[in-house]
């Protein structure tokens, strides 16, 4: 074999080992350099890295946050009224050791796998435990990103000893079973019905409230008006008489004519009336002379 053969060989010998050495660290992935089965090293940082040819293994795990959705469960609050309860879980891994030794060692696509069953175990125990301790009404209400929290707060505990990090937990539908639905239905139609009732009994009250004091209103401004009435008639009754008397005063005997016209005026008021009286009567003094004495 000549010297030019053998450099040559030498050469493919020595790209092939430089590239068997070299592995590229994508920024979307962990990777873990192992030797017969054993950890020897683990590279985060994106870029290039170096291992042992031949000996030396990489196994890569993906660094980007995963999708976990649970089974729908059946949950008992405390007031007994089932719920069924559908979720999801944002999660990640932190500790790749740790992950390779919860999954069995496998990477790639199996642990992840693996990594999201045992999940899936720990959030919807949680599920259990958090929602199972409170009523099904707080579960609907407003306080559900509360009680989002304390489960996440619960699973990211536990699932820090498999080597992950849960970033969120939600609650995508909180459902009555269906065979419950329709009694349920019933319930809140006769709940809003008594609701109902109750609103116009007070309306009805209201209504008796007003309406009484709106009448007592209009009593004392009718009788404040008839007892005003009373006095300004009273003072103008006071008034008149204090100008008659004042006009009788100064001239009586046409004050006595004054008076008698008004008697003719008010006796004679039908063009048919008849008077029986004494033709001698004082009440036709003036009937019968055209002058005053």
């Amino acid at each position: 074999m000549g010297r030019v053969a053998i450099l040559a060989i030498v050469a493919v010998v020595a790209i092939i080992t430089a590239l068997s050495s070299i592995f590229i660290v994508d920024e979307r992935e962990k990777a873990m350099v192992l030797q017969f089965g054993q950890v020897r090293d683990i590279k985060e940082q994106p870029g290039l890295a170096v291992k042992v040819p031949f000996i030396q293994d990489v196994a890569r795990y993906d660094d980007r946050i995963q999708s976990l959705d649970t089974d729908a469960l059946e949950i008992n609050p405390l007031d007994d009224r089932r719920l069924v309860v559908d979720a999801f879980a944002r999660w990640r891994i932190t500790d790749v050791r740790q992950f390779r030794q919860a999954v069995g060692g496998v990477d790639g696509d199996d642990a992840l796998r693996g990594g999201a069953t045992r999940l899936k175990r720990i959030v919807e125990a949680q599920l259990r435990e958090v929602l199972g301790s409170v009523t099904s009404n707080t579960i609907v209400s407003a306080d559900r990103a509360a009680l989002m929290a304390r489960i996440r707060d619960a699973a990211f505990a536990q699932a820090q000893t498999i080597g992950l990090e849960v970033v969120d937990v939600r609650i995508k539908a909180a459902d009555l079973p269906q065979a419950n639905l329709q009694a349920t239905f019933n319930r809140m139609i006769a709940e809003r019905g008594r609701e109902a009732e109750d609103e116009r009994a007070r309306g009805r009250e209201a209504a008796t409230r007003v309406r009484s004091l709106a009448e007592r209103t209009a009593t004392e401004i009718v009788s404040e008006a008839q007892r005003d009435s009373e006095i300004i008639r009273g003072e103008a009754d006071a008034e008149r008489n204090k100008i008659l008397a004042e006009a009788y005063g100064r001239d009586p005997e046409f004050f006595s004519f004054y008076r008698s016209l008004s008697a003719y005026q008010n006796a004679l008021t039908n063009e048919n009336s008849t008077l029986v009286i004494t033709p001698d009567s004082e009440f036709f003094d003036y009937l019968r002379s055209d002058t005053l004495e």
